[in-house]
């Protein structure tokens, strides 16, 4: 044997070669592929690591000659590094982890180990290389799918960790059950890429909203995959379709505006109660010059009267052509962009987010339903921020029913900071989400091309929808809305709340339409006698009278509790 040892590179060493293997290592030890039959799903060693695996051997049983000449097998070759140091150790345990599952560092401040791939790792102790049952993977494509819903009875729209009852929590889990998402996603809404078009708050409803999502729209044995969603899905939430998008899609960022509209009792508009504290300080505002709101017949003779009297005369009440002009006078203000940082909550007037593009605001004739005349407000905007549209009926009924001009909302807009009340969440509905460019796009991209064409994308189109959604809306939305008003009263408890404050905070709604700077609200300050909401306002659906009103006291802190920025800005209405 020659005395000249061929030097082992370090590089070509495996690096589970390089150091000694454990007992458990030896053990499981594959047998090698001459001794066994070769399943479907093995692959046989490469040649490489064959190779490199004998010149290891070689490298670790040659005999190494010292500097004397004499040969010594007691030292290791020089340039081959001790496979027991700890250098060769960490470079050994740093190899066996994947960049999948690298993590980030603990609450102590130590490196964590965590695997990424959430659900894609055997989780029932299977061993690798063991034969496990999957279901056959079925192709998916990235499709918008067209929704409406009744939000009573939950958190809002976006899926949430379980206690947690929301619109998308619903939907997924529907899809999973239909096999539009397969067993393989259905742990993590996050491998589909569950996306929405609008962010609606809890007991929020919507005629029509829209997620993205990878789906399966083709599933073995059915034919109809919108029916088989539907069977899945409660009655007050329904799939009205979907369609095929870009791969490119963003259900958010791609949507160019959103359609509201709120329903509200036309007697709102009703001046308040002689002797209400609303009353008294609208007396005191307008001492000088006093505006019919202080003299309105329709008190004249009833001031005395219980809320129960008062309620059944208030539903009989229809409201004249010159309340209607006023709405609709102050109603156009909200049009065109301004800052609408008092119409939500945890933003200042700095914020360039609270620009906002409010493109049409519209209200309709009022209609008799029952005993109750309905009045409905569609507003059409670019976007709209936590609490807006609320505010922004709230401000509307409170101005003209106090006879407030409207150059108050100009006031609004301005600075300084104004606490505005949320009307109830009861009137309100996302009724669409509109994607003009979008379509455009698609269609243009789509010209010459037939339906079957794979590369064709049919637009975004609720209006193909129109006559399912009016009678949804008309069974699950209208009907609940009106069956709560009828037996609870719930507008008329909000107004009287309103008329029940004596503090300064809604002193802007004089006759003069001009925000007194006692009104003003001041940063870093506590509020003195602040206005309190109620809870029970924010809710749309109840199974029994509330009675029990001890707890029901919320008051509006700059930053709404457990609202973090992320959900301030996409949440809506």
């Amino acid at each position: 044997m020659s005395s000249a040892v061929k030097r082992v590179a370090e590089d070509d060493i495996p690096l589970d070669a390089k150091r000694p293997k454990t007992d458990a290592e030896v053990d499981a030890d594959p047998v090698p592929a001459s001794d066994v039959q070769m399943g479907e799903g093995d692959a046989p060693h490469p040649p490489q690591a064959e190779e490199a695996a004998q010149a290891s051997a070689a490298a670790e049983d040659a005999p190494v000659a010292s500097s004397s000449g004499a040969q010594r097998s007691d030292k290791k070759p020089r340039g081959v590094p001790d496979p027991n140091s700890k250098r060769s150790q960490r470079k050994a345990d740093k190899g066996r982890k994947g960049k999948d599952d690298w993590g980030r560092k603990g609450k102590d401040g130590a490196q964590q180990w965590v695997d990424r791939r959430r659900g894609t790792r055997p989780e029932d102790g299977t061993e690798e290389g063991e034969q496990r049952e999957r279901t056959p993977r079925l192709p998916k494509r990235l499709c918008a799918v067209l929704i409406g819903f009744c939000g009573s009875g939950y958190n809002g729209m976006q899926i949430q960790k379980p206690p947690a009852k929301t619109i998308e929590n619903e939907l997924f889990d529907a899809l999973v059950r239909a096999g539009a998402v397969s067993k393989d996603n259905s742990d993590d809404p996050v491998k589909v890429g569950l996306k929405r078009a609008a962010r609606t708050d809890a007991g929020v409803h919507a005629a029509g909203n829209l997620v993205s999502l990878k789906l399966i729209t083709t599933i073995p044995g059915v034919t109809d995959v919108v029916a088989r969603v539907n069977e899945e899905l409660p009655a007050q939430i329904r799939m009205w379709g979907y369609t095929r998008v870009t791969n490119s899609f963003e259900a958010r960022q791609l949507c160019d505006s959103r359609k509201y509209t709120y329903f509200f009792p036309s007697y709102m508009l009703l001046p308040p109660k002689p002797g209400s504290g609303n009353y008294i300080n609208l007396q005191k505002a307008c001492e000088d010059s006093p505006v019919p709101a202080l003299d309105h017949p329709f008190w004249k003779g009833h001031e005395d009267d219980d809320i129960a009297t008062d309620l059944q005369r208030k539903r009989a009440w229809r409201a004249p052509a010159d309340k209607l002009a006023a709405l609709r006078t102050t109603a156009a203000k909200f049009e065109a962009t301004h800052n609408f940082h008092n119409f939500t909550v945890g933003r200042p007037f700095q914020d360039r987010s609270c620009m906002r593009f409010m493109k049409k605001i519209e209200i309709s004739e009022p209609a008799v339903y029952g005993d109750t005349e309905w009045i409905s407000v569609m507003l059409h905007g670019q976007s709209f921020m936590l609490h807006q549209i609320r505010k922004m009926m709230s401000a509307l009924v409170l101005s003209v029913r106090n006879d407030t001009p409207d150059s108050v909302m100009d006031e609004l807009y301005g600075p300084r900071p104004i606490f505005i009340p949320k009307m109830p969440s009861l009137g309100l509905l996302l009724e669409q989400p509109i994607f003009e460019s979008y379509n455009r796009k698609a269609a243009a991209a789509s010209e010459g091309k037939q339906a079957e064409d794979p590369e064709y994308r049919a637009p975004i189109d609720f209006d193909m929808h129109a006559e399912e959604i009016r009678a949804f809306k008309e069974k699950f939305i209208y009907a609940n809305m009106r069956a709560v008003e009828d037996r609870d009263g719930l507008f008329d408890a909000w107004v009287r709340h309103v008329d029940d404050y004596t503090g300064q905070e809604l002193l802007y709604l004089n006759p003069k339409g001009t925000v007194p700077t006692v009104a003003a609200l001041k940063p870093g300050t506590p509020r003195e006698n602040p206005f309190r909401e109620k809870r029970r306002f924010n809710m749309t659906t109840f199974d029994e009278p509330s009675k029990d009103e001890s707890e029901d006291e919320e008051v509006e802190t700059p930053l709404a509790k457990g609202a973090k920025g992320a959900k301030l800005a996409e949440t809506e209405g």
